[in-house]
């Protein structure tokens, strides 16, 4: 029996790690153009732009958020704030495909955040899927052979990832402890605002501590302006909209096996793009992440 596993939960907790791997295709490819910190800022300062005609009423008084602004501000710290400067500090000196990686680590996470701070069990179950889960993005890094695995070395980029990959676990368990009026969780697109706002807010602070730390240029130019677009809209909007519907639906756990999908997706979308064919490994790894997240959804 699974886990609220239907057929509009899959799609919706796939979607965004599609779209992911274009956002950490992206960020590599502009990390020279401008800092990253910046970068994080920007993408959600037009995110709220675009949302604000779709959900604004959201901060009227009568709507029921302002009672619950602490809790939207911790979000918008996690989620936007944190992660996603995070994700692109990564981008500086580590690999789409390894900082995806490193994010492969989030079942781990999940399961120990839930367990330690919000009472949430580990079946064994769940144990097996994450061991299968990451079995395969190790694959899709090992190029198909186990023994490169143990040539991997971990970079700064790497380390500023597990750190987004904590802040994340955190943010997913939030999502599902409910305290706001049902009315702003029943439109994503006022639950996402409201988090959004928060998120610019922390992400202009951090932007403004980068500026006085480093002088690094931003490089105008419609490159710059094209991957602004959309960073601030599917990996953004349209991702963060279906995670926190699919989070819902099928709970953290379940939700952060899906997140392992980002690596392969890297790995397919570098390929189309770099002229690379793909390869046998890449079905073996497909095959053992769904494994995972199949077993993890079971119950006994």
């Amino acid at each position: 029996m699974t886990q609220r596993l239907t057929s509009r939960t899959i799609f919706l907790l796939t979607l965004p790690p599609l779209l992911w791997a274009g956002n950490a295709i992206v960020g590599r490819l502009v990390h020279d153009m401008l800092p990253p910190v910046l970068l994080n800022f920007l993408r959600w300062s037009i995110a709220f732009c675009i949302l604000l005609p779709l959900a604004g009423p959201v901060f009227r008084r009568e709507a029921g958020l302002w009672p619950h602004w602490r809790r939207y501000a911790v979000l918008g710290l996690l989620g936007i704030g944190m992660y996603n400067a995070l994700q692109y500090l990564a981008l500086q000196s580590s690999t789409p495909i390894n900082v995806t990686l490193v994010a492969s680590g989030m079942p781990v996470w999940m399961m120990l955040s839930g367990w330690l701070f919000f009472g949430v069990p580990v079946s064994r179950k769940q144990v097996v899927g994450a061991v299968l889960s990451i079995a395969g993005v190790l694959l899709v890094l090992a190029r198909g052979e186990w023994r490169h695995v143990l040539e991997l070395r971990l970079v700064p980029g790497d380390l500023f990832m597990i750190l987004a990959t904590i802040a994340w676990s955190f943010y997913s368990w939030l999502l599902t402890r409910a305290t706001e009026p049902a009315q702003i969780r029943a439109n994503w697109a006022s639950f996402l605002l409201a988090q959004v706002a928060f998120g610019v807010l922390w992400s202009g602070a951090f932007a403004a501590g980068e500026w006085a730390l480093t002088s690094m240029p931003v490089q105008w130019g419609w490159p710059l302006v094209a991957a602004l677009l959309y960073v601030s809209t599917g990996p953004a909007i349209v991702a963060f909209g279906c995670w926190g519907a699919g989070v819902r639906e099928a709970g953290p756990s379940v939700g952060s096996f899906f997140v392992n999908l980002t690596p392969l997706f890297t790995a397919v979308l570098s390929s189309a793009f770099l002229g690379e064919a793909p390869h046998g490994y890449h079905a073996a790894a497909f095959v053992l992440i769904v494994g995972g997240i199949v077993v993890s959804a079971r119950r006994g």
